[in-house]
């Protein structure tokens, strides 16, 4: 198909006559094919970039065209290529986004280029006899010996296991140039860092506001007016990948250096390296929800942890799972009570702050038999959040995989400028203190807590000090009340 001389971004630009004027001089037939001719659809960012490279990093903020980049280069790709594969976060990102969503794969395809999905099989069979394997980042041992030509890796930023891209690299060697790209908001993760350092990767920047065209109003107006000028809005719309936040209490670096791979957790239980003592599921309700409106409503925060004793008789947190969402109080009671099973928990831990005794019946009343402790919080978020903190400093907490949306919470948490309730981080906190309070080192936890609280009494009422660490400048913020923010 002939290139056209003008393209959407050039007649968006033009007056009306002479955007009437330009389409009525090509063929009808032209006409009707522009629905599915993304060189006539895309900005120049979004094309296939020339040069020699072997990973196309496409770092961009939410609603800037990512998944439409990634599907509209498989597309192209399948054209002159026979195996042509994909990798999504999880199962249902896979497939929910990059095939079946709306910029996804089969949404893009005109009728006569539409590949056949078998969900059971996880493939896509394009007409032309390409073949498209479709992969997810949980399940990094499914991609070994698999080999591709090109690759789609989407969000690689939300990967629990960044070993699925060290496989998906070893695989990455059929035909003349493999090549992957690989679509993301940005993390300061250490696999993103990794991917941007490669001299293989070439990378394009994108931000939320260039799309603005495609994008609904109210979405633009909402999320730039609660995000604009925050640290979550500079790395989710703006696309920045920011170093933490200085005033937070847990650390990237610390947070890397102490995480664990699932196989690795089992395999040292296994060889008796370790010994789990107890397991809580820890809920912070939502006050509200507005499903319509997911931007607009705090999220639950459920999150799953255990404790365990080392050879040398010391005691470890790891936190096993974050099924935190935009949950009805039905939902979250059921994603609550399924954790507890799954695990094998001993209890679930929910904050009653705003919902009192309803949060306990939502639970019952999927599971009358659980076991359930209440909570309620009576200090500030970072006084509480301060031990647990202290035992991430301490190497003695650990993540069996990655969980992106809790550790940016982890990461970025300060009260003065995080406009969102840290749902996550609430749920987390109440996790380890939980399991740590009869543990050897509850003694410690309590101290640290007590000298916590100290600070904040010796601040004029109505102020307290974010960062109680003498080797930090101090810095006073207003009192939180959890009963208003949780």
């Amino acid at each position: 198909m002939q290139q056209l001389a003008f393209t959407a971004e050039t007649l968006r630009g033009m007056p009306p006559a002479e955007v009437w004027a330009t389409l009525e001089a090509e063929p009808d037939e032209r006409l009707v094919s522009l629905m599915y001719d993304w060189p006539f659809w895309a900005r120049g960012n979004q094309l296939l970039p020339a040069g020699n490279w072997l990973y196309w990093f496409v770092n961009a903020g939410r609603g800037w065209g990512k998944t439409r980049v990634g599907a509209e280069t498989v597309r192209m790709w399948v054209r002159g290529f026979k195996y042509v594969n994909l990798i999504g976060a999880t199962a249902d990102d896979a497939r929910d986004i990059m095939i079946e969503g709306e910029s996804g794969i089969l949404a893009i395809c005109p009728p006569g280029e539409r590949p056949y999905y078998n969900s059971s099989k996880r493939r896509l069979s394009w007409q032309n006899g390409a073949i498209s394997l479709i992969f997810t980042a949980d399940e990094p041992e499914r991609l070994r010996g698999k080999q591709h030509e090109k690759l789609w890796c989407d969000e690689p930023g939300s990967w629990r296991y960044p070993e699925s891209w060290d496989q998906a690299k070893f695989g990455l060697r059929l035909g003349v140039k493999p090549q992957a790209v690989l679509t993301t908001t940005p993390r300061p993760t250490q696999l993103i860092k990794q991917i941007i350092k490669d001299p293989a990767t070439i990378m394009t920047h994108g931000v939320t506001q260039e799309n603005s065209n495609n994008l609904a109003a109210d979405f633009i107006k909402i999320i730039t007016k609660r995000y604009e000028g925050t640290r979550l809005g500079r790395q989710e719309l703006g696309a920045e990948i920011l170093d933490d936040n200085p005033q937070a209490l847990f650390k990237r670096a610390d947070i890397d250096k102490d995480r664990i791979t699932k196989e690795e957790f089992e395999a040292q239980i296994k060889a008796r390296k370790i010994t789990i003592d107890r397991v809580v599921v820890g809920v912070d309700p939502n006050a509200s929800v507005d499903l319509e409106e997911p931007g607009s409503t705090d999220e639950c925060g459920i999150i799953t942890g255990c404790v365990a004793t080392h050879q040398d008789g010391t005691t470890h947190g790891y936190c096993l799972r974050d099924s935190s969402g935009l949950f009805t109080p039905a939902m979250w009671g059921k994603a609550s009570v399924r954790d507890y099973h799954d695990h094998e928990a001993d209890r679930i831990v929910g904050e009653v702050n705003n919902g009192g005794d309803m949060v306990e019946a939502t639970i019952r009343n999927v599971d009358a038999n659980v076991s359930f402790s209440e909570v309620r919080a009576t200090r500030g978020k970072m006084t509480r959040a301060e031990p647990i903190g202290a035992l991430s400093e301490q190497h003695r907490l650990h993540h069996v995989g990655f969980f992106s949306e809790l550790e940016d919470q982890l990461c970025e948490y300060n009260p003065l400028t995080y406009k969102k309730s840290p749902d996550r981080l609430d749920a987390y906190v109440w996790v380890f203190t939980e399991l740590f309070k009869n543990d050897s080192a509850s003694n410690w936890i309590e101290y640290m807590r007590r000298e916590a609280k100290k600070e904040e009494d010796r601040k004029p009422k109505g102020l307290k000090l974010i960062n109680s660490d003498p080797g930090r400048p101090g810095l006073h913020f207003p009192e939180e009340d959890d009963d208003a923010e949780d």
